[in-house]
């Protein structure tokens, strides 16, 4: 009993220890490295060009979102009109938001989209994660071949394989329910290749002294492997829970229950109705990806750690 016991601290504190280090590589690795200015001043021209191009995306980027966000605070009447040019004729009224939010159907789609979203990111990390430990770290007989298979995935387009997931939930009597939405999104190929990748470039020392004290896969994967790779799930989760939230070919197919339909889904019915009521039309839209907005102003840092980290080199 003393042995097993000290045997489980060696164990922890060695994976504290294997965490602490590889994560001081981590960050030693993430900084970007500065520009140095040559003589003739050619670092600087990059920097420039480089700047110039940015802000040219960057307006380009802006002059839409800016002219979506004036037109939904705009009339219905004057919308119809014309937008007009961004920087005049602001009379701004919150008309538009106030008739789609009074609306106690958007906050069903609302509930659905978080709902979802949620559960397939819980379940496609957890899922993606154990395969993609699996190919990394376990010797089998085709272990290539599976990986390839599954990153064969990726060129079979998801409008595709519509017509025979839409059948399998029909035979087993999930259509019109969220499952119908959660199941098909759970097998994510770009989270497994990721996964795999940041596996691959953990050093295998930090899990050899743990195998050595008895610990075995499920113990080194949950106590050693996952604490490590934090900023690929964070990743990870935040682009499965964008794709899940945005997705409308799937809801559109397997939900015809409105208070079980996704905001995508929602929003393309109510714009249709609106026909050429521009103001609620891009109300409705701003509406929509608000969430997305806030979700990635939150956690950018880690989005860029995260497919950082899965190119480090152990």
């Amino acid at each position: 009993m003393t042995e097993q016991t000290a045997s489980g601290q060696t164990t922890a504190g060695q994976s504290a220890d294997a965490r602490r280090k590889f994560s001081n590589g981590v960050s030693a690795a993430a900084p970007p490295q500065a520009i140095t200015v040559g003589k003739h001043g050619s670092g600087r021209t990059f920097v420039v060009v480089s700047w110039v191009i940015l802000i040219v995306f960057a307006v380009l980027w802006l002059i839409p979102s800016l002219w979506a966000i004036k037109t939904s605070l705009t009339s219905n009447s004057t919308s119809a009109i014309g937008a007009g040019p961004i920087l005049k004729d602001w009379h701004l009224t919150l008309g538009s938001y106030k008739t789609l939010l009074s609306s106690g159907d958007i906050w069903n789609w609302y509930l659905a989209s978080f709902v979802t979203s949620i559960l397939t990111v819980i379940f496609a990390i957890g899922f993606s994660s154990m395969a993609a430990y699996a190919l990394s770290r376990m010797n089998f007989r085709g272990r290539r071949w599976v990986f390839l298979l599954f990153i064969g995935g990726i060129l079979v387009p998801s409008q595709v394989l519509i017509v025979p997931v839409f059948q399998e939930l029909n035979v087993v009597g999930l259509l019109n329910t969220y499952w119908a939405v959660i199941l098909p999104q759970i097998p994510t190929v770009i989270a497994l290749f990721v996964f795999k990748q940041f596996f691959d470039n953990i050093p295998r020392d930090y899990e050899e002294s743990a195998r050595l004290d008895g610990a075995g896969y499920w113990r080194i994967f949950r106590s050693i492997v996952l604490p490590l790779s934090r900023p690929v799930i964070a990743a990870m989760a935040i682009v499965t829970f964008v794709g899940t939230w945005n997705n409308l070919i799937l809801p559109l197919f397997v939900l015809s229950n409105p208070k079980l339909m996704t905001i995508p889904v929602g929003l393309a019915t109510v714009q249709g109705s609106f026909g050429q009521r521009l103001s609620d039309i891009q109300a409705s839209s701003i509406l929509g990806a608000l969430p997305l907005v806030i979700l990635f102003l939150i956690f950018q840092r880690q989005i860029v750690e995260g497919f950082a980290g899965s190119g480090l080199k152990g």
